[in-house]
């Protein structure tokens, strides 16, 4: 991934930026973060030692922007958008927050209720992408490992908080699927065999995560509409039943992973035997236990890239959950919550008003100011944190991927395709866009729009509001 990201850059470089980013979305290349400044050098952060990056050149970046380009007037931006943030489908004006930052110098450009705690959606998982990337580090990975059993005929899976595995063989080149349960499998087949074993039992530990699977706060057809499945430490694909973003999910994914495990053993040649009544047993593994075989996730930062451009609320959930572990927290809701909302505090963003409920934004009591959106964006392109340059890379872009792939795409905000690289955030009655743009001018914006009064029936006409609004933002040099 890290050499398709050179190569991307290169081509940037080449092409000048102005050229847009729309081609090279299409093509898979797109460059990291649009930064203000050169890449950095590469550096561990301080005070959260786990965000240290490979030894060599910081990730590579787009071409840093145009330093001369002249900053925007705020009374010039403000008379192009207020009117747009006006519109009656944001249920403008008393449910609507606006900021819009410069990303160079931090100047706040426009400011509308900037410090109202409102409820956000989906946007939450910028946060929970930054926290990730702080506490865990972007070259981190998850272990799936099985080890021996408390006895000699049987093993253990242990979950390490991988839900992306593929149920067959992993693909290297694949975030979701990097690791696959048949290799897993192969492998403790070939370790068992070896030791003269050929049959054994499969016993689960998904100890990993503790506490309810499901939130109070998602509504009651979440999960049966496969907008997320209950969180596990271990799932294959999400815990989908079957391919496609939003399939119905497992009511138990660790189990069911563990069931796929255990027939993919017997597959490869070790015969796992009956286990009382044929259902699966739970069971801690025993301290210390050797290790038989293992496999390893995709990076943390490719889990976080994914997460914010495909809006999976699944894996938001478990990253916020490995985040709560690795600060030697319980792994459950509000812990998550609460570590994601320390480790955002920690880079320095001023967290006055946040509260979530989970990490995903699915849950109705998180709250967010939109003011600490754009101060985590502004210092996500500021540079100054490398190990945060997967929340820009993630970022869906305008009329080309993700969740912004079937937006920007009508005259009225045709100025923002591929210019546009956002968050998008969408519950009953609620709509959000933040993220980062380039202006006429060559300056880096960055923004957000927060929108929790929206009628019923207004969601579709709310988007196109906020997408018009941002598109002036980018056709607008405002000077």
């Amino acid at each position: 991934m890290r050499r398709a990201v050179a190569a991307a850059a290169a081509v940037v470089a080449a092409a000048g930026l102005a050229a847009g980013y729309a081609g090279l979305d299409v093509a898979g290349a797109v460059p990291g973060p649009l930064t203000t400044t050169p890449a950095p050098t590469a550096a561990a952060l301080p005070t959260a030692p786990a965000a240290a990056l490979p030894d060599g050149p910081a990730p590579a970046v787009a071409p840093a922007l145009d330093p001369d380009a002249p900053a925007p007037d705020p009374a010039v931006l403000g008379g192009q958008v207020a009117p747009l943030l006006a519109d009656p489908a944001l249920g403008a004006p008393a449910s609507v927050s606006a900021s819009v930052v410069d990303a160079a110098t931090g100047e706040v450009l426009l400011a509308d209720d900037v410090d109202v705690p409102r409820t956000p959606a989906s946007v939450t998982k910028l946060l929970t992408a930054a926290a990730a990337l702080r506490a865990l580090g972007p070259t981190s990975r998850v272990t799936t490992r099985v080890v021996e059993g408390a006895t000699a005929d049987e093993v253990v899976l242990v979950a390490g908080g991988d839900v992306l595995l593929a149920a067959g063989a992993g693909d290297a080149d694949a975030v979701n699927g990097h690791a696959g349960l048949a290799d897993l499998a192969a492998r403790t087949a070939a370790a068992l065999l070896a030791q003269g074993r050929s049959a054994v039992a499969v016993r689960l530990d998904d100890s990993a995560f503790t506490g309810p699977a499901t939130s109070p706060g998602w509504g009651s057809g979440d999960v049966a509409a496969g907008f997320v499945a209950p969180i596990s430490p271990l799932a294959v694909d999400g815990g989908r039943l079957a391919p496609g973003e939003t399939a119905p999910r497992a009511p138990d994914p660790a189990l069911a992973a563990a069931q796929a495990f255990a027939r993919a053993l017997g597959a490869a040649g070790v015969q796992v035997l009956d286990q009382g009544g044929g259902a699966l047993v739970r069971a801690a593994a025993q301290p210390g236990a050797a290790t038989l075989a293992a496999v390893e996730s995709a990076t943390t930062a490719e889990q976080v890239e994914l997460m914010l451009t495909t809006s999976d609320n699944t894996l938001a959930e478990v990253l916020a959950r490995r985040v709560a572990a690795a600060g030697d927290r319980p792994a459950t809701f509000d812990d998550a919550s609460e570590a994601v909302v320390q480790q955002v505090a920690a880079l320095g963003v001023d967290v006055t008003g946040v509260r979530l409920q989970g990490a995903s934004g699915l849950g109705r009591g998180t709250r967010i100011p939109a003011r600490a959106l754009t101060d985590l964006l502004v210092l996500v392109a500021g540079g100054e944190h490398p190990e945060l340059a997967a929340v820009a890379s993630g970022l869906a872009v305008a009329d080309v991927n993700g969740t912004l792939a079937d937006r920007y795409d009508v005259p009225a905000s045709a100025a923002g395709a591929g210019v546009v690289r956002a968050k998008t955030g969408t519950l009953t009655g609620v709509s959000s866009l933040a993220g980062l743009l380039r202006d006429a001018d060559g300056r880096l914006l960055a923004f957000a729009v927060l929108s929790d009064g929206v009628a019923p029936g207004a969601s579709l006409a709310a988007r196109r509001a906020q997408d018009r609004s941002t598109a002036a933002l980018v056709g607008c040099g405002c000077r």
